[in-house]
């Protein structure tokens, strides 16, 4: 059985959401950037994981309203968040040097290793912070979903990073103002498959 995602429905929930917790959504996404480049990308995944909390949190309707502080909560999944990260960068440097070396499609293969492996892994974070799941277990979990539909979740995966990449034909503010986006669209789909407190859902 196939979850069932319906990209344009996520798309607009995903923009709704956005609209309605622009302030909320924006700051700690800009927060979480600046601690994980400070940080030489060591806090990325907590980081990650806190901008999850926060989604989750808002798609749930949970009380009280998650503020900018609840990107610190990430810090409750440091270890399998931090190994996550850890392991994604490893498998995308490792792939892009190797596959840029095949003669021709060097310049094409690695773009498309990196779409795929970070569509087969957009639920991993998700899954630490709602299913309380180690990072290897994580990405299993999220690879076993993912694969059921492939061509549907890497379509979802490919235009919301189109979308919060947007701003960067307008500058730097621009960009800081979409990239919130591509988290809450990958949160939707993933409470889509997950309903809150439920069994996944199926098509």
């Amino acid at each position: 059985m196939m979850p069932n995602i319906d990209i344009g429905k996520t798309l607009t929930a995903a923009f709704n959401l956005y609209k309605e917790n622009i302030t909320t959504l924006l700051l700690a996404t800009l927060l979480g950037g600046i601690i994980s480049m400070f940080t030489l990308g060591i806090l990325g995944g907590p980081m990650m994981a806190g901008l999850a909390l926060i989604n989750l949190a808002l798609i749930d309707k949970s009380q009280p309203k998650p503020d900018i502080g609840m990107i610190f909560k990430g810090f409750n999944h440091f270890v399998p968040a931090l190994v996550f990260f850890i392991l994604y960068m490893a498998a995308l440097f490792i792939g892009n040097i190797i596959l840029g070396l095949i003669p021709l499609l060097g310049m094409i293969l690695p773009t498309l290793y990196g779409m795929a492996l970070s569509t087969f892994t957009m639920f991993t974070i998700l899954n630490i912070v709602d299913r309380k799941m180690d990072a290897i277990p994580a990405i299993q979990a999220s690879v076993e979903t993912i694969k059921t539909n492939f061509w549907i979740f890497l379509g979802l995966n490919i235009v919301a990073a189109v979308i919060s990449s947007l701003g960067a034909f307008a500058c730097l503010v621009g960009v800081i103002v979409t990239a919130p986006m591509y988290m809450t669209t990958v949160t939707l789909a993933y409470r889509e498959v997950f309903p809150a407190g439920g069994t996944p859902s199926q098509a």
